[in-house]
């Protein structure tokens, strides 16, 4: 996939990245790609924050891939600082490409080099594809996660 480039989100991203945020039943409950607002305030706190990487895949100046890096220092496991991915998507056309291995593979290796000592992220319960992709990834079930909304 030498023709994928990997690079820090930019606003003009935001269009393509809330699409693929949006395109499955769970994401078309809870995002709104036609009002695009919200989201470039996110983008602003993301961007500001160097603990935040916001990361998209392009392909012939067309963004198809996205995720978010999230660097967290912490007490716990020695003083480890740990890397958390989060809202991995790949466009449609792109899905069984390698390109979701091409993301989650940079983010191991970003990770890293930032330091981390750890790696970690979340599932819906429902997505069962996206945990054997994890798993096959060499990633483990290891923990039940909670959320509570506010």
């Amino acid at each position: 996939m030498s023709d994928i480039e990997i690079r820090r989100a930019t606003e003009a991203d935001l269009p393509a990245i809330v699409a693929m945020l949006a395109d499955d039943a769970l994401g078309a409950a809870r995002e709104s790609p036609d009002d695009l607002t919200p989201y470039r305030t996110a983008y602003e706190r993301l961007a500001a924050d160097p603990h935040q990487h916001l990361i998209v895949a392009v392909r012939e100046e067309r963004t198809v891939g996205t995720l978010q890096l999230t660097v967290v220092p912490g007490l716990s496991r020695r003083g480890a600082t740990r890397a958390i991915i989060e809202s991995v998507r790949v466009h449609t056309d792109e899905r069984g490409s390698g390109l979701g291995t091409q993301l989650i593979e940079w983010a191991v290796a970003e990770s890293r080099s930032l330091g981390c000592q750890l790696v970690q992220l979340t599932s819906d319960a429902t997505r069962i594809d996206a945990h054997r992709f994890y798993e096959r990834l060499g990633f483990e079930a290891s923990h039940l996660g909670f959320k509570l909304q506010l």
